[in-house]
């Protein structure tokens, strides 16, 4: 492992613009009386972006990071040719975030939750003896599962019992990372309401989701690695979302490349897209609330059931904070999207037979509004387009290898009592 200098960086308030230190796991400026996230401001202005031995930590410049974890890989970004063809698009850029040696990808989860995960965990302080604890609808958890059993970090994931079969790894794990599940039937929110059961034991500690700084600016860089690769910042930026924190991480990466000088001062236009017909963000946009509408819980679980890509079923995303989604589309001018289980399996198809590799049914839901974006007229064909590809090669990762499965320790029902969770998850650690 490569010496490593840890990251030197501030923290803001974006409702405020207050400046401050991170005390080392901050989520929040407590002097902010409005909700907000807060943004890490690097004293790097300028990103030198390092070679791709140091895995995702080529972008540690602007990564809120105290060292470098083992097993880390970066997005890769390159120029389509089949997909651009048959879209008709003149500079349609792919990031990829997978498994696909073809094109140098290598993210063995075959996700970009990885690049959350490698900055997240490289963020905690190493003699932290707390048990980090996340929530997850599948993909996240088994990307910091890989990330801690590696890095001997104690982990406790919150998983829905019907996506457990997204726990799934190319090795047994350390066992300093334990599950648990909500039962059949419920969904992604339940699996946080469980997290937030076990958090009032002083043994564990959040993970932060959209607030923690490390979780975005990981996520930020699929946005780093275009904007370097193509050698400007990009005119449009497809991705699905199920919290818009990777969109949210996409505009802050924008705003740090502008400020860079070096890359243009192009400001991306989001266009994010979600699975229909769980569509909540949708909703809120189209009728311009900057606030979350009703939305009836039965109605919601049986969307969630319904849509392909069950990792972006969030009910509670950091849309209406300040700095969140909302925010994040207003200041680029962007667009929500939608996109059918049908629209979404076709393009995951044209990707196939495209691009040479499969993707997963998230990444399938914004190439399908990409498709139906161009056949609109929504989009410039002459501009550069940026497509996040957010997870891929996962049937190409599994053959010819022995995959195992991370069971859950507990599973408890939906109105589980907070006693009886507390002491159970207690005896994993």
């Amino acid at each position: 492992m490569k010496e490593f200098t840890p990251t030197k960086y501030r923290l803001q308030c974006v409702a405020t613009g207050h400046e401050f230190e991170d005390e080392g796991w901050t989520l929040d400026d407590k002097e902010s009386n409005k909700p907000s996230l807060v943004r890490a401001l690097y004293d790097k202005r300028q990103i030198e972006v390092k070679d791709d031995t140091c895995g995702l930590y080529k972008f540690a410049d602007w990564l809120p990071v105290k060292r470098m974890l083992k097993g880390s890989s970066a997005p890769v970004t390159y120029k389509s040719e089949g997909l651009a063809k048959h879209l008709g698009l003149k500079n349609l850029y792919i990031t990829l975030n997978g498994y696909y040696p073809a094109r140098g990808a290598s993210m063995s989860t075959c996700s970009f939750k990885e690049t959350e995960a490698y900055s997240v965990c490289a963020r905690i302080d190493e003699d932290d003896d707390r048990v980090l604890v996340v929530a997850s609808a599948g993909n996240t958890a088994r990307a910091f599962a890989k990330v801690c059993s590696e890095n001997n970090i104690k982990l406790l994931l919150s998983v829905p019992a019907d996506n457990l079969d997204a726990m799934w790894f190319d090795a047994p794990l350390n066992p300093c990372v334990k599950l648990i599940a909500c039962e059949r039937g419920g969904d992604y929110f339940d699996a946080i309401h469980l997290s937030n059961i076990v958090l009032k034991s002083r043994k564990f500690y959040a993970e932060g989701g959209a607030k923690n700084v490390a979780r975005r600016d990981g996520m930020g860089t699929t946005f780093l690695s275009a904007t370097t690769f193509i050698g400007q910042i990009p005119d449009y930026y497809f991705q699905a979302v199920g919290s818009g924190t990777g969109a949210i991480a996409a505009w802050e990466a924008n705003l740090r490349l502008i400020e860079d000088g070096r890359f243009g001062t192009t400001t991306t236009k989001l266009m994010v897209s979600q699975n229909a017909p769980f569509v909540p963000m949708y909703d809120a946009w189209r009728v311009d609330s900057p606030v979350m509408l009703p939305y009836e819980e039965a109605k919601a679980r049986r969307d969630v059931e319904i849509i392909d890509a069950k990792v972006l079923s969030n009910r509670r995303p950091p849309y209406g904070i300040v700095g969140g989604l909302y925010d994040a589309l207003k200041a680029t001018n962007g667009e929500v999207l939608i996109a059918t289980n049908q629209q979404g399996r076709k393009a995951a198809q044209l990707f196939l037979e495209t691009e040479g590799v499969d993707i997963h049914p998230a990444a399938a839901i914004a190439t399908a509004s990409l498709i139906r974006a161009v056949e609109s007229g929504k989009i410039d064909r002459e501009k550069i387009v940026m497509l996040n590809i957010t997870g891929a090669g996962e049937q190409l990762f599994k053959q010819d290898r022995e995959i195992f499965h991370l069971e859950p320790s507990f599973v408890f029902p939906l109105n589980a009592e907070r006693e009886e969770v507390i002491s159970k998850v207690e005896t994993l650690f």
